[in-house]
């Protein structure tokens, strides 16, 4: 287990595959791991969980639900909150004209673990 093992990561996927190996490989890494498919379970997430120091997002949910309109408010609720946005779409992001659109770092799918690991760790250390 890593030295990464206090850190709590959420990640929020409508894909469940992609969702599933994200959170098997940050277990793996010794993240503790919360899991939300579309922004309701996210919210619900932000709303009852005291501790969070990562949201990876992706960009497109259902419900017509943006990770950028999860972010922001997630983001104001909590400074210190470090935000990673994943998306086949990244130039959609940038376009949102959103303040943390330009602060966050958004890796293009596909990605690999190790990008994301290397993206993770500058972020919180």
């Amino acid at each position: 287990m890593s030295s990464d093992a206090e850190n709590v990561v959420l990640i929020v996927e409508d894909e469940p595959l992609i969702l599933m190996l994200l959170a098997d490989y940050l277990s793996g890494e010794g993240y503790k791991v919360l899991q939300a498919e579309n922004g309701e379970q996210a919210f619900e997430i932000l709303a009852t969980k005291p501790h969070l120091d990562l949201m990876i997002t992706d960009y497109r949910l259902p419900g017509g639900i943006s990770g950028v309109m999860i972010a922001e408010p997630a983001v104001k609720l909590r400074p210190e909150l470090k935000v990673i946005f994943i998306s086949g779409y990244p130039a959609e992001i940038t376009e949102s004209g959103s303040a943390i659109a330009f602060k966050a770092p958004i890796l293009a799918k596909p990605f690999t673990m190790d990008t994301l690991h290397n993206q993770i760790k500058l972020l919180l250390c």
